[in-house]
């Protein structure tokens, strides 16, 4: 096919993004000798992936495709990249290779197969799609897969990348293709490529022909100046995703043509249809995502949207909520006390159960109320005549929280858990931190947050450490001392 053909064919297919292919017809030409490496840079959902995928396809060379996403380990990618190019190699008909099975350990190994593999290829192309995000990738990993193609001649290393970093490939004279964002009239291009229509489907089938075309004129009238206020409403704000502007238009077109379907308004009324739906482009509910439909997400919304209305302390996880209980004990009880609250042995057990009892005891009175006068007894130091006392002790959980180390802070933590927490089961430093960003726990004086003999506070009241004990049925209070 020749390039002329060949552009406008792709130029149809892939949509604003005319620049883009031709510089990838031309660095990828079989014509022309294969260069070492490539890089397709972009934000996500800016065509990227179509563009590479849909250029190979048209200029015919054997190519393998392989997603990051899909790969959970770096000897995973290896393993999938040498199995993925045997396929494509026996499809394009150099041969089977029985001797390989695919088991790759290292990148040295990975050289050696793909040298047996691409012996005959004229040119072939791997794409490493997503590759900045691979999970449990080695420090070299990229730059030893950008060596690839130095190595053998007829390979060419594409990677399609969100971020690159400057110098990420140690590589000198690699070339890039960026992928910027789409504009507003590209994106309303896109989107208005294959309008929906405006009566259902099912419908149109008692339709003349006539009747089918104009319908089909409305349609195309109709739906682009919808996308546009979809567009200046709900995406500039919320997003420029050409799938998530997709699926928006797709949520809220039958809720605007619906007075149409009503007869209550024509094809061409769009002021009047913008002003009559006005509160479907205001309200974001629409981009929440939900399993419920619209008329099952209002009628429960109305019946029980208080009690489905989550509360902040309902996001944290499973070990924050006991680090939290645990820092605010820590902040508000005497370090004298830990022993009798939080140890496992049989007395201090017994002394917690009385102690427990004594304060529950019906007619037993409280220590902040005062009790009966009595006759003081005759120490030394005190006058023999005296006054029944008037102090007043104060609750500990009126009193400011008092600043702790993150030793005690952990070991009362373990205590709270009611099972053993294994080692890697919970990143706790990790949920510490997480504690800190959101200002739940502050850190006391400098160093390093971490060190077991580091101070820490904690920030918030009884209310809410008293919900997320609920959380995880804990009795706080029972933890409090008086």
């Amino acid at each position: 096919m020749p390039h002329e053909h060949l552009l406008l064919f792709l130029n149809e297919q892939i949509q604003c993004r005319q620049q883009q292919v031709e510089q990838t017809v031309a660095l990828l030409d079989p014509d022309i000798p294969a260069i070492p490496a490539l890089i397709l840079c972009g934000q996500e959902a800016t065509g990227k992936t179509l563009t590479i995928t849909n250029v190979l396809s048209a200029l015919g060379s054997p190519y393998a495709i392989i997603k990051s996403r899909e790969c959970i380990t770096g000897r995973h990618l290896m393993e999938r990249t040498v199995l993925s190019c045997k396929a494509a190699v026996e499809e394009a008909g150099y041969g089977p290779f029985p001797s390989i099975d695919g088991r790759c350990e290292n990148l040295s190994v990975l050289t050696v197969l793909l040298q047996q593999l691409l012996t005959l290829c004229r040119k072939f192309v791997i794409v490493f799609d997503g590759i900045d995000h691979q999970r449990e990738a080695s420090s070299t990993l990229l730059q030893a897969l950008a060596r690839l193609g130095e190595i053998i001649p007829t390979l060419t290393v594409v990677f399609v990348l969100t971020h690159p970093r400057p110098r990420h490939l140690s590589l000198s004279g690699c070339a890039h293709i960026s992928f910027p964002p789409y504009t507003r009239p590209e994106a309303l291009a896109i989107l208005s490529h294959s309008p929906l229509p405006i009566f259902p489907p099912s419908t149109l089938s008692d339709f003349p022909p006539q009747r089918l075309q104009e319908c089909a004129e409305d349609d195309a009238w109709l739906y682009p100046r919808f996308c546009g206020t979809v567009y200046d409403s709900l995406g500039k704000t919320t997003t420029r995703s050409i799938p998530e502007l997709r699926t928006l238009c797709h949520t809220l077109w039958p809720r605007f043509v619906e007075p149409i379907r009503q007869g209550q308004y024509g094809t061409r009324n769009f002021a009047q249809l913008i002003v009559r739906t006005r509160p479907i482009f205001q309200n974001e509910d629409s981009l929440r995502a939900n399993l419920l439909t619209t008329s099952a997400s209002a009628s429960a919304s109305s019946s029980d949207a208080p009690s489905r209305a989550r509360k902040p302390q309902d996001l944290l996880p499973y070990y924050s909520k006991y680090l939290l209980i645990a820092a605010y004990l820590a902040s508000y009880n005497p370090p004298r006390t830990d022993r009798t609250f939080f140890s496992k042995s049989s007395e201090h057990s017994k002394k917690r159960r009385k102690r427990r009892n004594a304060s529950s005891a019906p007619g037993t009175p409280s220590r902040g109320t005062p009790s009966k006068p009595t006759t003081p007894s005759k120490t030394p130091g005190t006058p023999s005549r005296g006054t029944p006392s008037k102090f007043r002790r104060t609750a500990r959980k009126l009193l400011g929280p008092q600043p702790f180390v993150l030793e005690r802070w952990l070991a009362v933590f373990r205590a709270l858990v009611p099972h053993d927490v294994l080692q890697g089961a919970a990143d706790l430093y990790t949920q510490i931190a997480t504690l800190q960003a959101l200002r739940m726990v502050l850190r006391v004086g400098a160093g390093d947050g971490m060190d077991p003999a580091a101070r820490w506070r904690v920030n918030v009241g009884w209310e809410f450490v008293g919900s997320v004990g609920k959380a995880v049925r804990v009795e706080v209070e029972e933890y409090l001392a008086e």
